[in-house]
């Protein structure tokens, strides 16, 4: 997927806009697992989320390439578009984005904060990237993926940070959406040589992935309603799905009140603010407590851009 070259060339292009972000050992989060849990904060970094790491290394590309005369369209549910958005206004590159109707409002402010012109299409996020492809051929724009080896190695940078911080981790536990994140982290420990197992987690309201590696091929589902926005993906990318399959662990799937319920312990235990996806992976290691007593655990917490409606109506108040 990439060499020891190409990721130390991505943490560079990262690292001129971003800090690392944190890991910490949380006592009252590890009271309630069970065992030592190790959180990787990407809900710190500028826009919220780990997909900023991408956008920047894949908008790097663009710009030494010479970058796109019109710009670029992407399809998003929030995160991977304001990672664009960021990336593009500070390589100047232009950017569209294309986001379901209904998406979170807060998500959609923060993208036109950055500079980005926002479209309304489709009922998810699937549809709305068949809407990308569209307005690419109606605009002569070019079209970003949500899935691209610049985007997987912008956000392997993570795992790195998380791999060198903590040594001796059992098990890390990642949500999965199109799978940038998960691939990346399978990718640096595969480059390290580290025994550590990865547990992808989806949700039961989105679980192309875990229908897939059951069958041992990509599966699509009819829909992909959960809450959890960054996992909210209907039909699998093949090349993700074969990453996932050779190096996956195992997959849990997590309800939606499950994944409520982490995102409040993150609140009651860390004071941080988490969104359904970034909350899953606690999600996941809560449904395996007794089998993951006494491991050394590391969680994801790939953001924490989640709607203050959603937060106090579904989270606070329930």
């Amino acid at each position: 997927m990439f060499d020891r070259r190409a990721l130390e060339d991505a943490a560079g292009t990262v690292y001129e806009v971003l800090a690392p972000t944190p890991q910490y050992r949380w006592p009252l989060l590890a009271e309630r697992c069970g065992t030592e849990v190790w959180v990787k904060h990407e809900n710190h970094t500028p826009v919220g989320a780990f997909k900023l790491r991408g956008g920047l290394v894949f908008m790097a590309g663009l710009a030494r390439r010479g970058g796109v005369s019109q710009g670029l369209v992407t399809a998003t549910r929030g995160n991977h578009g304001q990672s664009l958005a960021f990336a593009g206004r500070h390589f100047g590159i232009p950017v569209t984005i294309v986001v379901p109707h209904g998406n979170s409002r807060e998500k959609n402010a923060a993208m036109r904060a950055l500079g980005a012109e926002l479209v309304e299409a489709g009922g998810d996020f699937d549809a709305a990237r068949e809407a990308a492809e569209r307005l690419a051929a109606e605009r002569g724009l070019a079209m970003a993926p949500s899935f691209h080896p610049d985007l997987v190695r912008g956000v392997a940078t993570y795992a790195r940070e998380l791999f060198a911080a903590v040594a001796d981790l059992d098990t890390v536990y990642a949500p999965i959406g199109l799978g940038s994140g998960i691939c990346g982290l399978l990718g640096v420990r595969d480059l390290l040589g580290l025994r550590t197992k990865i547990v992808g987690v989806v949700a039961a309201r989105a679980p192309c992935y875990a229908r897939s590696l059951e069958a041992g091929r990509p599966v699509a589902t009819d829909s992909a309603g959960t809450i959890a926005d960054g996992m909210a993906v209907r039909v699998p990318d093949p090349e993700a799905f074969a990453l996932m399959q050779r190096g996956l662990e195992r997959v849990v799937t997590v309800e939606e009140e499950e994944i409520l319920a982490a995102m409040r312990h993150y609140w009651t235990d860390t004071h941080n603010l988490a969104e359904g996806a970034g909350a899953a992976p606690l999600a996941a290691l809560l449904k395996e407590r007794g089998r993951m007593k006494g491991r050394r655990v590391g969680l994801v917490l790939s953001g924490g851009n989640v709607d203050l409606d959603l937060f106090g109506r579904r989270v606070i108040q329930s």
